[in-house]
């Protein structure tokens, strides 16, 4: 169960847009992305850290504890959530249709309903939970060991990343952007909750299991973490040896991978985005739709959440079908609300830690408090930054 609930909420982050980035970043930046790598993982640890304790301590899911904090506002953290996933989920089918398409050739509108069928199929299961943590736990182990293999053809500058991990070549200026970007892409929107609902959901409840819970949510990070760090090692290596021109803007992953392995590197490079896209779809699906109901409801609740969470899923193939990727105005309003309802989402948690009508008698340590602080800091610039930057492209 901890192990399934650390895979799903890092396999919920690891999708089509974290492979883009983490690839066109580590071309931008050289071995200088490796010091944006080990700032975000700190910081997310502390935002996980904080939020799977309340979640799992009070027993109550993210926007029950936002109306105990403030009423209403678990409504709005709903309805903003949903969106910005049902939007995103369009972007994950799509990256499911492309990684099929490099792998075996056919056609999008086919990989993408093959894709879609099986993540319903995983969801009608007798066992659905069990299936999820088991189907989470094989791909992202997948992943991470096929872009293992890229990296050590590639052969990067192990001994620079390690320096510049610490002291990074790029002045921090040119780096507080990929930082910025990967922190939310790493625990902003639905991936905040996706593990934490996990452990609900299996009963990983009460302070009697905080340090499982702890241990848990440190998890889920570092296997995100791992992944980052396996795909950049293997992009570095292209970039070192061929030069960053190898990768370009368009299908920056798939480039990244031919480079470093030829034609078998590129069918790699297909397998790996339709695993980040797929498992992706099965965590967004999931914590989507955990937001619609409340904690501890029964076997009749659980079998209206699966079938909820499948005509999510179908839904969002329809969408597809119809338009092939989601409408940009839509993606950088579902971006920006995301950005923005981050902090508060954080800020949260923060608050209902110090509330006894909401954790009991279990006091929040100190460290975990700071932790929280600096992850709070920087989802508020992050807030900025989205609509300081989503407003105007809305209006455009």
């Amino acid at each position: 169960m901890l192990s399934g609930a650390a895979f799903l909420m890092a396999v919920s982050s690891i999708g089509p847009g974290f492979l883009t980035q983490t690839t066109q970043f580590t071309a931008q930046l050289g071995a200088s992305f490796a010091f944006a790598i080990l700032i975000s993982i700190i910081i997310d640890i502390g935002a996980q850290l904080n939020t799977w304790r309340v979640i799992c301590v009070s027993g109550k899911r993210g926007h029950e504890i936002a109306d105990m904090v403030t009423p209403g506002l678990g409504w709005l953290l709903t309805a903003v959530i949903v969106f910005g996933s049902f939007i995103f989920n369009v972007g994950n089918i799509s990256g499911c249709a492309l990684g099929l398409r490099v792998l075996f050739g056919t056609d999008l509108y086919f990989g993408a309903s093959i894709s879609a069928l099986l993540a319903i199929g995983l969801f009608l299961l007798p066992r659905a939970g069990s299936a999820m943590d088991w189907f989470s736990k094989m791909l992202g182990a997948l992943m991470i060991l096929l872009t293992l293999y890229i990296a050590f053809k590639t052969r990067p500058p192990v001994g620079e990343v390690i320096g510049q991990s610490l002291s990074p070549d790029e002045p921090l200026k040119n780096l507080i952007t990929p930082i910025i970007t990967i922190i939310g892409g790493t625990v902003g929107g639905y991936v905040m909750f996706s593990g934490a609902h996990r452990l609900l959901d299996g009963g990983v409840i009460g302070e009697s299991n905080i340090k499982a819970i702890s241990k848990a949510s440190v998890m889920g990070i570092l296997v995100t973490g791992v992944m980052r760090t396996v795909l950049f090692l293997a992009a570095l290596g292209v970039v070192t040896s061929v030069g960053s021109g190898a990768i370009g803007k368009e299908t920056p992953v798939f480039d990244a991978f031919r480079a470093g392995a030829g034609s078998f590197g590129h069918r790699v490079s297909g397998l790996v985005f339709w695993s980040a896209a797929i498992t992706s779809v099965v965590g967004c699906s999931y914590t989507s739709i955990s937001f619609l109901f409340r904690s501890q409801q029964g076997s009749a609740s659980n079998r209206n959440r699966q079938l909820l969470t499948v005509a999510f899923i179908g839904l969002t193939l329809i969408v597809f079908l119809a338009i092939r990727v989601p409408p940009t105005p839509l993606l950088v309003a579902a971006g920006t609300l995301n950005g923005a309802l981050l902090p508060v989402a954080l800020g949260v948690i923060l608050i209902a830690s110090t509330r006894s009508k909401i954790v009991g008698q279990y006091r929040h340590p100190w460290w975990a408090k700071l932790f929280g602080m600096a992850a709070w800091l920087v989802a508020v610039f992050m807030a900025y930054r989205a609509v300081a930057e989503g407003i105007p492209k809305l209006l455009e």
